[in-house]
Formats: structure tokens, C-alpha cells, sequence
């Protein structure tokens, strides 16, 4: 496990110690070809309700700018025939290259042997358990930061805080493979410390807004005060949770505490500044994510080898999101937008 230190209420790891309002070296590339010129590039979207997804494909749209490239985004609405079918258009408007952003490669592997067919460069954001160069399904590159460690960071969070009599509530969605792994991971590391996982729930990302609320209220029901802690592979779990707490009586002091291992959204950090039924997030630098997407691109259209990147979390707190202002996002205080710039001859 990589060894990790604690800034003004965030976490970062060795790797890339950086936090938002904390300046630190880049430790990504350095060199590579420079930019290709009139590029059309297509995002598919997984679901641009995904605060997580839709971070990255505002980073995509701000590097593209950059680098000088046309970017179409598609968004597959949290459907797999709505990602098929985006899929098949990107493959329609003959892109130049195609980001597969927040989707698993193996849901959509018929359609991405058509991409691959048609010799259309991929790349990905969260496309699967193998991050960095030659993902599988034809993708290039699969940029992430290492979902382990995420997982691991929020479950230390969780028997940091509450101790070895937490017992917690795990929520994930069995379509993802990688939210499998997370939510595995999760529970391991929580039940290797002593504290009990009360429920692993699977239950789909993308019906969030219906089934939340119902489900917050059958646990409470069932588990009461021994229901200490509640953890997800993603934000939007928890988006809708909060309203049911709250009919319920319990104050966010009182209900179960909610940490997430992954993505760091806009709703997320302001629900953990204002005291909103979220405690902690683990982010990801999202906006980077999108400009090292626009990079391993342009390295893939051009035939030179992918930059094996990988970025790392921060823990975020309300201790460290008072210290930084009005930001909702994490964007580590690195020189990144400059160093691809520079490669790029931008």
C-alpha cells in the first residue's frame, strides 16, 4: 500500500503529493509529440449526471480547446442501449478518436470492436480494473487514479472515525465491474480492521433519484443505530439519501456517517462543506483527467506509446474545504494545464 499523508483535511499520496490550494511538482510527462493538427474528437458519455463523469468531460472540452481540436460530446443517459447507441453515432461521425468516459469496456464490447474495426483510436476514463496503457477492448490507454487505494482510503476514514464497532452499509452497482472491485475492496479492508459491513448493496448507479430514498428508509428500518456508516463507489448515491435521513429525524450528526470512494463531485463537496449528510469524499483530480485523456490521445493518433500516467486521490474533508475557499472540485494546485501545453507546443 502506498504510504500516505494527510494536508489541511485532504490526503494525497506519494505519488502526487497535491492537494486544491497546495502548489507541488508535476510528476506526469514531460515529453511527447506535439499536438496533431484539425482533430474531431468524440466523448461518449456513460451519463453526464455523473458528477465524476461529467468533471472529466469538462476537462476534455478545456484541454481540446487547448490543443486545437473540434470535441462532440454523446451521453449515453445511464443506459447500456443509450451508451450502444452513442457509441454507433460516434462511430457515424468517422472522429479522428473517441474517449469512452465512465463505462465498463466489457458492457459495450461488441459495439467497441467496431471501433476498433474502423482503426479509430480509444481512450477511456474509468473503462475498467486495468489502469494505464493497453486497456482492454482495443482502448490505448485507461486513465484513473488506482481504485484500490481510493477504496482503501475511504474505509480507513470510516474505522478512523467510528471505530471498531462501526457497522456499515456498502452500496455499489454490479454492472461495473470496477464498482465490484471497489465495493469488494471496501468491505475487506473495513472487516480486516475488525468493524462489521451490516449490508452490501447492489443496486444501479443510474436509478439513484428513485431507489435511494425508498432503500435509506428499509435500512434504517432494519439496522437502527447499529447502522454507523455508509459507503459508496460513487458520489450519487448519495445525492439522494439526505431527504430520507432527515424525515426520519436524524440530523447529520446522527444518521449514518457517508464516506465515498470515488468520484469527488461538485454535489458532494458541497454537501460535505455544509454539513449535508456526506462526511468524505475521495477525489479524483477530474479537470487533469480530462487533459491527460486529450494527450494520450494525441499520442495514440500519432502511433507514439501512451505516458503510463496514473494521478492519485485526496481525501477531502469540511476541516480542509474551509481552508480553500469557495472551490468544489478538486483541481491539485500542479503546473499540468502548462506542462501539456508545453508538449503539445501549445
Amino acid at each position: 500500500m502506498k504510504k500516505r499523508t494527510f494536508i489541511a483535511g485532504l490526503l494525497a499520496t506519494t505519488m502526487m503529493v497535491a492537494a486544491p490550494g497546495f502548489a507541488a511538482d508535476w510528476d506526469g510527462p514531460t515529453t511527447g509529440p506535439t499536438a496533431a493538427e484539425g482533430k474531431s474528437i468524440v466523448v461518449v458519455a456513460g451519463d453526464l449526471k455523473n458528477g465524476g463523469i461529467l468533471g472529466v468531460t469538462s476537462g476534455v472540452e478545456e484541454a481540446a480547446a487547448k490543443i486545437g481540436w473540434e470535441v462532440r460530446v454523446l451521453d449515453g443517459a445511464g443506459s447500456i442501449q443509450g451508451r450502444t447507441a452513442a457509441i454507433g453515432q460516434a462511430l457515424a461521425l468517422k472522429a479522428d478518436g473517441i474517449i469512452i468516459n465512465g463505462f465498463d469496456a466489457v458492457e459495450q464490447q461488441a459495439a467497441l470492436e467496431g471501433v476498433v474495426n474502423a482503426g479509430i483510436p480509444m481512450v477511456a476514463w474509468h473503462s475498467g480494473p486495468k489502469i494505464g496503457c493497453d486497456a482492454p477492448g482495443g482502448i490505448f490507454a485507461n486513465v484513473s487514479t488506482d481504485a484500490m487505494t481510493v477504496s482503501e482510503v475511504a474505509a480507513e476514514w470510516a474505522i478512523e472515525d467510528g471505530g471498531q464497532d462501526i457497522g456499515v452499509v456498502i452500496f455499489t452497482d454490479s454492472t461495473y465491474q470496477i464498482a465490484i472491485d471497489k465495493a469488494d475492496r471496501l468491505q475487506e479492508t473495513i472487516e480486516k480492521a475488525g468493524g462489521k459491513v451490516l449490508e452490501y448493496v447492489d443496486t444501479p448507479i443510474a436509478d439513484t433519484s428513485t431507489r435511494m430514498g425508498p432503500l435509506t428508509t428499509s435500512l434504517l428500518q432494519k439496522y437502527g443505530e447499529s447502522w454507523t456508516h455508509s459507503l459508496a463507489i460513487n458520489d450519487l448515491y448519495f445525492d439522494f439519501m439526505g431527504p430520507s435521513l432527515a424525515a426520519a429525524g436524524l440530523s447529520p450528526e446522527q444518521g449514518p456517517q457517508a464516506g465515498s470512494a470515488g468520484d469527488g463531485s461538485e454535489a458532494a463537496f458541497q454537501r460535505i462543506r455544509s454539513d449535508g449528510y456526506q462526511a468524505i469524499t475521495v477525489a479524483e483530480p477530474l479537470n487533469l483527467q480530462g487533459w491527460q485523456l486529450v494527450d494520450e490521445l494525441n499520442r495514440a493518433v500519432q502511433g507514439e506509446a501512451c505516458s503510463g500516467y496514473v494521478t492519485s486521490p485526496a481525501l477531502v474533508t469540511s476541516e480542509g474545504l474551509a481552508k480553500l475557499g469557495d472551490s468544489n472540485s478538486f483541481d491539485p494546485d500542479i503546473p499540468y494545464r502548462e506542462s501539456y501545453a508545453n508538449i503539445w507546443g501549445k
